[in-house]
């Protein structure tokens, strides 16, 4: 689980009126009126922490005729009680840190915006860091091991985009591949520049 949606189910959580309404709420169905009565609140008021706790899918609603009424999600309560847990354990033992979490988000938006549907590049970005997530999802279905003349490199790039010239440029500057008698070879994964690193 995502840590933005560890902190919206306890952000969800955050009340004591919400706490009280799960509480009663794992005895069984109950009528937003009747929760009301028994939470001395308004109907309003149900109305608008019903709308939180749904919202982090904690409570189910159903409506019969004028009457709403609400009950537990006990799936989705046990496995969000146990993600923040699980998070941080992982954290701490050397697993996805916060970091991973933020340069994955990273890198799922950059492909969404720079590439087509189809995977064909829009257009290198600006920005270094970006740059380099595009410039690493073309060189990663390359061949390691292979050697590539400059045409068959030309060739492969124009699949992405017809700036063939300016793109294998950029796989020799941030070290993804490197030339030897007009061929092209990648580098060990170790020696390309790594975006993940930089600030």
């Amino acid at each position: 689980m995502q840590l933005d949606k560890v902190v919206g189910f306890h952000k969800a959580l955050a009340d004591p009126t919400r706490i009280k309404m799960l509480i009663l709420l794992a005895r069984g169905e109950i009528s937003g009126q009747e929760l009301a009565e028994k939470l001395f609140v308004t109907p309003a008021t149900i109305t608008h922490h019903a709308a939180k706790l749904r919202q982090a899918s904690l409570i189910n609603e159903r409506r019969d005729k004028n009457t709403i009424y609400f009950s537990l999600n006990h799936y989705f309560l046990k496995s969000n009680s146990s993600a923040a847990l699980e998070l941080i354990i992982k954290n701490g033992d050397g697993g996805e840190s916060l970091s991973d979490d933020k340069n994955r988000r990273l890198k799922e938006a950059v492909l969404k915006n720079f590439f087509t549907s189809e995977g064909k590049l829009k257009h290198l970005p600006g920005q270094l860091k970006k740059k380099l997530i595009t410039l690493e999802q073309m060189v990663m279905q390359l061949t390691q091991g292979q050697k590539y003349s400059e045409k068959e490199l030309n060739h492969f790039i124009k699949g992405f985009h017809s700036d063939f010239a300016t793109i294998r440029r950029e796989f020799i500057m941030h070290q993804f591949m490197y030339r030897e008698a007009e061929i092209y070879e990648l580098n060990p994964r170790e020696m390309w520049t790594k975006w993940e690193e930089l600030s």
